[in-house]
């Protein structure tokens, strides 16, 4: 993959994992390799198809998790040394 895609791609990431920094040293990189307006505006409606995909994917996994019984706990939290949930 050339250096200026990967740029592009970066740029959808950025997006998708609402980082700022990141979206102005990828697009700024973008630009310096040739990425195009149309190119780079591609590249941001990637990352937010991506975004409302898992944006979507958790809300409908609260909605389950809401609706289940109270007392059970999920696997990540079911015993006090998990380490996931601080």
């Amino acid at each position: 993959m050339d250096e200026r895609t990967r740029e592009l791609l970066a740029i959808g990431v950025s997006i998708g994992a609402h980082c700022q920094p990141c979206l102005a040293c990828h697009l700024g990189k973008a630009r310096e390799l040739g990425a195009n307006d149309e190119d780079i505006q591609a590249a941001i409606e990637v990352g937010y198809m991506v975004e409302k995909g898992a944006s979507t994917a958790m809300k409908k996994y609260v909605n389950e998790i809401l609706k289940q019984d109270k007392t059970q706990s999920t696997p990540c939290c079911s015993d006090s040394n998990s380490k996931c949930c601080g």
